[in-house]
């Protein structure tokens, strides 16, 4: 099969889980109800298509995101929360629950402005350096840190409520996200999207070294401006509109360079069609989980990408990855 062939039957697949989607849930609505003035059009319309628009979208990020940082980072282990990109959207959220933000707006603003703050701290820290290296450990201090503080905050948080609030934030999950959400979130996570597609040549040829990247005319500056400013606004968005969900791109990437090849720019439009199929596939299942409750989608990705990653990481050691 011809690599557009495998693109086509790729993208197909993700219409076809995102109609899917439409209609599994604790309430099944079957494709009838769609044009028969069924009263359920209501419930596909103002709740199950902007779910399923903003888990394409935030899944199409994360695995766009993720194989953007393993191809410039040259590390198979590489995902978006390397940066801190997640862990400091995280803190802004909670920052803002814990004062008492009374609207989504609020904690949606909150956790952007977080998330633009640590990557221009992140930018700060590696600005006269161009070393990966460096790249990794500055994005590994600011994850850290952004950790810590969220746990400050919730241990400080005088409403226990507050805190019931803003554990089942840190979750993650795209329950009850409208079309408010929607209209928040993807017009960053596009724009953040073109940015990390408009380094792909440039990984291609960061592939050969960094030596050889460069007498390719290749600008380690504005490459790694591109994966910061990129990955931000994917990733800040993602994490303001529906809470921490992490190891899409970890998974995706690897699962499909069987597939696509290794070529680091030739893996970006499958990873981004991937991440979108897995993430509207588990929102679909968790809604399938017995019970009158729904498994919290980030609870459900860390229960596949942590076993993935395990693997990930003793394959490393015996294939003697450095």
């Amino acid at each position: 099969m011809t690599r557009p062939a495998r693109l086509t039957a790729l993208a197909l697949s993700v219409l076809l889980l995102a109609g899917l989607s439409l209609m599994c849930g604790k309430t099944w609505v079957p494709p009838s109800a769609w044009y028969d003035g069924d009263p359920r059009w209501w419930l596909i319309m103002e709740l199950r298509v902007p779910r399923a628009v903003l888990a394409m979208a935030l899944g199409a990020g994360l695995g766009l995101s993720g194989a953007v940082l393993q191809g410039y980072l040259r590390n198979p282990l590489a995902d978006p929360g390397v940066v801190g990109v997640s862990s400091s959207a995280a803190l802004g959220a909670v920052a803002a629950l814990v004062a008492g933000a009374s609207s989504g707006l609020a904690v949606f603003g909150a956790a952007i402005a977080a998330a633009a703050g640590g990557m221009a701290l992140l930018a700060a820290l590696t600005w006269r350096s161009d070393s990966t290296v460096t790249f990794v450990l500055a994005g590994t201090v600011l994850a850290s840190l952004g950790g810590a503080l969220t746990a400050f905050l919730i241990s400080i948080a005088p409403d226990p409520y507050a805190v019931a609030e803003i554990m089942d934030w840190l979750m993650g999950a795209l329950t009850d996200r409208g079309w408010a959400d929607v209209i928040r979130a993807v017009p960053p996570m596009l724009v953040g999207a073109l940015l990390l597609a408009l380094t792909a040549p440039a990984l291609d040829a960061l592939a050969l070294g960094e030596p050889a990247a460069r007498s390719l005319g290749v600008r380690p500056g504005r490459v790694r401006a591109l994966v910061v400013i990129g990955t931000g606004l994917v990733v800040g968005a993602g994490v303001a509109a529906t809470g921490v969900i992490g190891f899409v791109g970890l998974v995706v990437p690897h699962l499909l360079r069987p597939i696509f090849g290794h070529r680091p720019g030739a893996l970006l439009l499958p990873s981004a069609l991937g991440g979108a199929a897995l993430v509207v596939a588990a929102d679909s299942l968790v809604r399938l989980a017995p019970g009158a409750g729904e498994v919290r989608l980030g609870v459900a990705m860390a229960m596949i990408g942590a076993p993935f990653f395990l693997a990930l990481l003793v394959g490393s050691r015996s294939a003697g990855w450095r």
